[in-house]
């Protein structure tokens, strides 16, 4: 079966899109391992503005990539969570993380 240039180059695009930019990965990352609130997806990504967190968190939960969830308490409680679509990016992450590793090794080797 041959392969459709445009289409892929189409799911690449969005893919980009995705994770494209500085702060997405890190908040999936801090969210899927269990920060859910919003100071604590703060406190777990050094260098992200509070403006920043919140306009992520709103293109993310628009894009069904997170979930949120208001609790009438007092004060008010509100709570993230990933998707199960979220989610299931979860192994290309790991492989990034994997070959982020190994692409840090070799170049350190060169620079030896």
């Amino acid at each position: 079966m041959e392969r459709d240039q445009a289409e892929e180059l189409r799911s690449l695009q969005d893919t980009l899109y995705f994770i494209g930019g500085k702060w997405r990965i890190p908040i999936i990352n801090s969210i899927c391992n269990g920060n859910k609130r919003f100071k604590e997806i703060e406190r777990s990504i050094p260098g992200i503005t509070t403006r920043m967190l919140s306009k992520e968190l709103k293109d993310m939960e628009v894009n069904k990539l997170v979930k949120r969830t208001v609790y009438p308490d007092i004060p008010v409680l509100i709570e993230y969570e990933p998707t199960e679509h979220c989610r299931s990016f979860g192994n290309v992450i790991a492989e990034m993380i994997n070959w982020g590793r190994s692409h840090r090794d070799i170049v350190m080797e060169r620079k030896k």
